[in-house]
C-alpha cells in the first residue's frame, strides 16, 4: 500500500470528493448582448463555480495589462473568497503577491517551485504547476510543488502543441508515481471526467467544463459527488 497522498493547505476537504479546479479563459464567453461582456460572464462563471463548491480557481487571462489583470483578480477575489475557494494567478507571482490571493499556477518553463517559495512569506500559498509528462511530474513534486494539473488525457484542441494526449494509462502512471494531488486536464467532458478519478486523480481541471453558465451549478455539484477511491 502507497502513503497516502499529501493535501492540498488551507483546504479543509478530506472528503473522498474530487477537486475542481476552474481554468479561466474568458475569450471563450460570447454574448449576444452588447452590454454584456466577455469579462463580465467570465466573472459570473467564477461566482457559480465558487457557490456549489469549486475549490480552486485559476486566472489565465494572458493578454490584460498588469493593471487589468489585478482588477480582474481582485474582482474573482471577491466572488469567490467568501465561498471557500482558493485563487489562483497564472504565472504572476507579482500579482498573485500584490493582491493577496492564495497562490500561483506555474508552467513547466516558469520560475523553478522552490524558487518562488524563497519569494513568498504568505502561510499556506499554493502552487500548482503544469506537467504533461512523468518526468515533468517527478521534477514538480521534488521541487514542492502543491499539486500539478497533468495532460492533456484525453485528445483536444487547445493542448495539440503538447503532442500526443497521455491516455488514461499513462495518466495513471503519474497518479499512481507523485505523492502530491494531480489534477486530469485536457478533453474532459461532463461525459468522461469520472474515468480519470478512477485510476488515480485527485481531481479535475478544465476551461470548456465551466464554459456553460446555466448548467454550471447542476454539473459541479454532480461531479463534487463523485467519489475518489483509494488507490493502493
Amino acid at each position: 500500500m502507497l502513503p497516502p497522498k499529501q493535501k492540498l493547505p488551507g483546504l479543509t476537504n478530506s472528503s473522498p470528493n474530487p477537486l475542481l479546479y476552474l481554468i479561466t479563459d474568458r475569450q471563450q464567453f460570447r454574448s449576444s448582448s452588447p452590454e454584456i461582456t466577455a469579462w463580465q460572464l467570465q466573472l459570473e462563471a467564477i461566482a457559480l463555480a465558487a457557490q456549489a463548491g469549486c475549490q480552486l480557481i485559476q486566472i489565465r487571462e494572458k493578454d490584460l495589462s498588469v493593471r487589468d489583470l489585478r482588477e480582474f483578480v481582485n474582482s474573482a477575489k471577491a466572488l469567490a473568497s467568501p465561498h471557500g475557494a482558493k485563487i489562483l494567478v497564472n504565472d504572476r507571482v507579482d500579482t498573485a503577491l500584490a493582491v493577496g490571493v492564495d497562490g500561483v499556477h506555474l508552467r513547466t518553463n516558469s520560475l523553478p517551485v522552490n524558487e518562488v517559495r524563497k519569494i513568498v512569506s504568505q502561510e499556506n500559498f499554493l502552487i500548482g504547476v503544469s506537467t504533461h509528462s512523468l518526468t515533468e511530474a517527478q521534477a514538480a513534486a521534488t521541487g514542492n510543488a502543491d499539486f500539478i494539473v497533468c495532460g492533456p488525457v484525453y485528445p483536444t484542441p487547445s493542448k495539440s502543441g503538447f503532442g500526443e494526449p497521455l491516455g488514461l494509462q499513462k495518466f495513471a502512471e503519474i497518479c499512481r508515481d507523485v505523492r502530491i494531488p494531480v489534477l486530469a486536464l485536457g478533453g474532459i467532458t461532463i461525459h468522461n471526467f469520472v474515468a480519470p478519478l478512477a485510476v488515480g486523480a485527485a481531481g479535475i481541471a478544465g476551461i470548456g467544463l465551466f464554459k456553460d453558465i446555466s448548467a454550471l451549478v447542476t454539473n459541479t455539484r454532480m461531479m463534487l459527488s463523485s467519489k475518489i477511491e483509494p488507490q493502493d
